[in-house]
């Protein structure tokens, strides 16, 4: 009896076909059923029977499942241990972000991961939240940092900060300087808007923020862009709500407040996908950024 019979033995266990087990271990089906006639014939009993055309597991394979299962966990487990080496790992890691979260808050982080696993190959890829988690969920990137909240459950998730969210108007002079002031609810409510498009995190965000307030927001243009928002606002289409760390640096033309009595924000967090042995890189990358300062005005540490 060897590691390989077992994991063969509980394929078919689970899928309960040959046909469909030996397509999940790469196998020809008579391969499938010769290695359970050999871990039959040296165990001395009978594993399935065939009432029909049905492959049916005997009294005796459930018992085997059973411990069969935890024989093959401990044994990923050792190989786990020893051969996911992050000295030796020299698969590509793949980041993913969104753009906003990249221009604005990562190039320091970045720069450091670098100089932390400078043997590791990092690759870098920018999309929206929404497409970040399903390339998570498919093991298509190593580790994402996205916009909470997210609804998948095959994900594990590690809170990293909070940044304030604020409230754009149009200037007709340029303004220099962060220093929002304050607007009243009410005042909200005839406003035109250029916001982020429906399908994002950061639109439900400010969709919810609306309902609290009881206000339905008259959106006149969306956009996936900070950048293209901060400049449609700027020609006077509208008004907008963007991330207060993209709204620093050089004079514009708009004005930034907040809402009087209300606070909105967006949480920020790591994400990876939630697998019985992860990749020790991915764990170790996670530690590393979590331990960053990722405090500041409107940028708070999540706890």
């Amino acid at each position: 009896m060897d590691i390989h019979q077992l994991e063969v033995f509980l394929a078919v266990i689970d899928a309960g076909s040959v046909t469909r087990a030996a397509e999940h271990v790469h196998l020809s089906p008579a391969a499938v059923s010769l290695q359970l006639q050999r871990l039959g014939s040296e165990l001395h009993t009978e594993l399935f029977v065939r009432p029909g055309r049905r492959l049916v597991p005997t009294l005796a394979a459930s018992r085997l499942a059973e411990r069969a299962r935890s024989v093959v966990k401990q044994v990923h487990q050792m190989k786990h241990d020893f051969d996911n080496d992050i000295s030796s790992d020299n698969r590509p890691f793949h980041f993913a972000t969104g753009i906003t979260s990249l221009v604005y808050q990562l190039g320091r982080p970045l720069r450091m991961l670098r100089k932390q696993f400078p043997t590791n190959e990092i690759r870098i890829f920018v999309g929206v939240t929404e497409d970040i988690v399903s390339g998570l969920v498919d093991s298509r990137f190593d580790l994402g940092l996205i916009t909470l909240p997210i609804s998948a459950e095959d994900l594990r998730i590690f809170p990293l900060f909070e940044e304030e969210l604020l409230l754009l108007s149009p200037a007709s002079k340029h303004v220099r300087g962060c220093h929002p002031g304050v607007f009243e609810p009410n005042n909200l409510k005839d406003l035109p808007f250029v916001l982020y498009p429906k399908r994002s995190n950061m639109r439900s965000i400010i969709d919810r923020f609306f309902l609290e307030l009881g206000i339905s927001p008259r959106v006149v243009m969306e956009a996936e862009d900070t950048e293209a928002l901060k400049r449609l606002v700027e020609a006077g289409f509208g008004h907008s709500i963007l991330p207060e760390h993209a709204l620093t640096g050089k004079p514009r033309f708009f004005k930034t407040h907040r809402i009087a009595g209300h606070r909105l924000a967006r949480k920020q967090a790591l994400a990876m996908s939630c697998v019985d042995y992860p990749r020790k890189l991915t764990e170790s990358v996670v530690r590393f950024l979590q331990s960053l300062p990722w405090g500041g005005e409107g940028l708070r540490p999540e706890k």
